[in-house]
This record gives structure tokens, C-alpha cells and sequence, in this order.
């Protein structure tokens, strides 16, 4: 006996739909991925030292203490320099802190390094505006006429760029 075979067309594979949709896809995603953009800030956390800090005249450990009435800037060896309480309207003096670092720079030139030290329910905002003010401080702006000509903003001026995060001791106030 002889063994019949059906003979069946062999399918052909319609690709013309996918390569529409890739098509259409990847510059949409290529679109996208360009506005998508990741700032990192390297930090390092405060390095616990068993042994006693060698005291220097001209060294400062520059601590800066978020609390949720006031901003205290202080040395780590010297104490607490000033307590900048929070202006009128409720929120944080970014500009006295900003005015604050920029003399500690002048006293300071070769200093990079500080401490932000925050509460644990300090709003992130917070934290980061500290930061900001303590990195690095930007120029005040002029107010601009409308027919003014549009002036190049001035770079920002770096002052401890170095720094270092972790948890706030606890106030006197808050342990009663």
C-alpha cells in the first residue's frame, strides 16, 4: 500500500503588522527617554570616630541642625555659631543661612566639608533647600525691565560642596 500524504500549502508569516507597530514604537520611546533625566548627588554620612578630635584653631567641623523651629549652624568642636529662627510667614530663613555660609566661607576659605543634620520627620524639600543653600550660594536677581536686555545669570558660588547627612541630636526642648 502506498502511503498518501496531503500535500498542504506551507503558511507564510505576515510580519507586516508588527513591523508597523515597531515602527510606530520606537521613536515614541526614543522621544521620551530624552526628557527623562537623573540628578545625583553624591553624599557621605558622618564617620563615627572613637577617639577625640584633635582640636585646631583653624579647623571647623561645620554642623548644620534642621529643627522644626529653627536652622542651628554650628561647629562641631566650637558649639552652636547661630540659630537662625524661622521668618514671619512660618517657613525656614533660606536667605540669612545662605548670607550665614557665605561669612563662614570668608572665615574659612579652605574648608569643603559640612553636616546636615535633620530630624526624622523633616520634609525632604526641606532637607534638599538646606543642602542647596549650604553647597553652594546663587546671586541675588536684579529686578528685570521689560525692555531690558536679557543679562547671562551669574554663576553660583560654591561654598561647602562636600557633604554629609544623617540624624539630629535631640533638643532639650523635645526631651521634657
Amino acid at each position: 500500500m502506498r502511503n498518501r500524504r496531503l500535500r498542504k500549502p506551507s503558511a507564510s508569516l505576515e510580519v507586516t503588522a508588527f513591523i508597523n507597530v515597531i515602527v510606530v514604537l520606537v521613536p515614541f520611546l526614543l522621544s521620551t527617554a530624552v526628557f527623562t533625566r537623573l540628578s545625583v548627588m553624591e553624599l557621605t554620612l558622618p564617620a563615627q570616630s572613637s577617639a577625640v578630635e584633635q582640636l585646631k584653631v583653624d579647623d571647623l567641623k561645620l554642623e548644620v541642625v534642621i529643627r522644626p523651629d529653627a536652622i542651628e549652624v554650628g561647629d562641631r568642636i566650637g558649639g552652636l555659631i547661630q540659630r537662625i529662627p524661622m521668618a514671619a510667614a512660618g517657613q525656614h530663613d533660606y536667605a540669612a543661612l545662605s548670607t550665614l555660609m557665605q561669612m563662614i566661607k570668608g572665615k574659612f576659605p579652605q574648608t569643603t566639608t559640612a553636616t546636615v543634620l535633620a530630624q526624622p520627620d523633616t520634609p525632604y524639600e526641606m532637607l534638599v533647600q538646606v543642602m542647596d543653600m549650604v553647597r553652594e550660594a546663587k546671586p541675588p536677581h536684579a529686578p528685570k525691565a521689560k525692555d531690558a536686555p536679557a543679562v547671562a545669570a551669574a554663576p553660583a558660588t560654591v561654598l561647602f560642596p562636600d557633604i554629609s547627612i544623617g540624624d539630629a541630636p535631640i533638643s532639650v526642648a523635645l526631651k521634657k
